[in-house]
């Protein structure tokens, strides 16, 4: 931030759901972020004054038994200063008056605010609605967006991350087993997304890091998948694209395999295809290798497999067969906030996300593991969940149980 500046973060608001009724809340993950505190309606404030100095100061709800009585308990002073380290507190609706006070003491030139949209459409949040404000009622302070700053510090993860990470790898790696132990043919969509959010449900109340994609059959060929209502039929391969999180910190893996156990010959020769091109991946990314090149050579890569194996005319039609892309940064989201670097460097941490479509013969799937760059290369976080196809067949032969994974 520069010099004589402040800095305005809100954890937001909830939505309404119907007549009565809320989404759950869920907080905003720069807020949660930099302060650690998951509640609705909070305010982080930081004022940078000369020489580099920062303070900052939480804005908390005020104590209601009447409505913690309904709703649950609020965060009180000691407890939102043990969490986020600020030992600076007051209430939410001393707000509005303490920056009306420091736009009145000329001594801030710039605020900061985290004015993100994904849409021009999207609502407004908080903080589109306080920029309002400051066009109207102080036009001499320069506005800042503060998003860019907090995607920059997201990039690379801190060793604290990386080991919540880690163990929600193990979770995850829980669940797709579960599921795999589970298949059979005739099983619904929606048995198999059960079988997961059952084994989640076992490690904390948050359920998964993002709406499950799990889909059978023809349903593969939708990318972001999420009605569960088909039935994985003999023959068909089943694909899920799930993750769990531990500590805020989330993944995103996905595993395709016969709902029957067993890969026929073409289900095995694309998921071959797939898989080789994923293991090239993880022995070639290091610092300094340029973001883009992980799509590109992906798909370079598995073009000349496709090509070989009879599948795929020319490699510049790998589109037929490969749709999307799959290097997004994982983190406190699962498509993660972060300034899309140029180079590669130490410390990040990104999908490897290999999709083959074969809409004619009925075969759709994704291998999809999540990349740590360490010093020297990289580290596949997610390798503990079983991927070849002997690992895979294996681990459905030996049947599920529930309460042991």
């Amino acid at each position: 931030m520069k010099e004589h500046s402040l800095l305005v973060i809100f954890s937001g608001t909830e939505v309404r759901k119907t007549v009565d009724e809320f989404y759950p809340f869920y907080t905003n993950r720069n807020f949660l972020y930099l302060t650690g505190l998951e509640s609705k309606e909070l305010v982080l404030l930081a004022k940078k004054d000369g020489e580099g100095q920062v303070r900052e100061k939480i804005f908390l709800l005020p104590p209601d038994l009447l409505k913690e009585r309904w709703t649950g308990a609020r965060i009180r002073q000691d407890e939102a200063a043990e969490i986020s380290g600020i030992a600076d507190a007051g209430y939410a609706e001393e707000f509005a008056g303490e920056l009306h006070r420091l736009a009145l003491t000329g001594d801030y030139r710039h605020i900061y605010l985290d004015l993100y949209r994904e849409e021009p459409k999207d609502r407004d949040e908080p903080a589109h609605l306080l920029l309002k404000r400051i066009r109207e009622n102080y036009p001499y302070w320069k506005v800042e967006n503060a998003n860019i700053l907090i995607r920059e510090l997201r990039t690379i993860k801190q060793p604290c991350e990386i080991e919540a990470m880690k163990e929600a790898e193990k979770i995850t790696c829980e669940g797709i087993t579960a599921m795999m132990k589970a298949s059979r043919p005739g099983m619904y969509e929606y048995q198999y997304k059960a079988v997961f959010d059952y084994v989640l449900g076992q490690y904390g109340p948050q359920g998964a890091a993002f709406p499950s994609i799990i889909s059978a059959g023809k349903n593969n060929f939708c990318i972001h998948y999420y009605t569960y209502t088909g039935q994985a039929m003999d023959g068909d391969m089943v694909l899920n694209d799930v993750g769990a999180w531990y500590d805020h910190l989330m993944n995103d893996v996905s595993r395709g395999w016969p709902c029957n156990g067993k890969f026929n010959e073409r289900q095995r020769l694309l998921y071959e295809c797939a898989l080789q091109t994923s293991d090239h991946m993880f022995g070639m990314i290091k610092p300094g290798m340029p973001m883009k090149e992980v799509d590109g050579e992906a798909r370079r890569y598995n073009a000349a497999l496709l090509v070989d194996a009879g599948v795929l005319d020319k490699p510049e039609h790998i589109g037929t067969f490969m749709w999307h892309g799959g290097a997004h940064h994982v983190g406190f989201d699962v498509h993660d906030a972060v300034k899309t670097p140029d180079v590669i460097a130490p410390g990040m941490v990104f999908c490897v996300d290999i999709g083959i479509y074969h809409e004619a013969w009925g075969i759709g799937f994704r291998v999809e593991d999540n990349c740590l760059v360490t010093k020297d290369g990289c580290e596949n976080l997610s390798s503990i969940t079983p991927r070849t196809v002997r690992e895979i067949e294996e681990t459905m032969r030996k049947g599920f149980v529930p309460g042991h994974f």
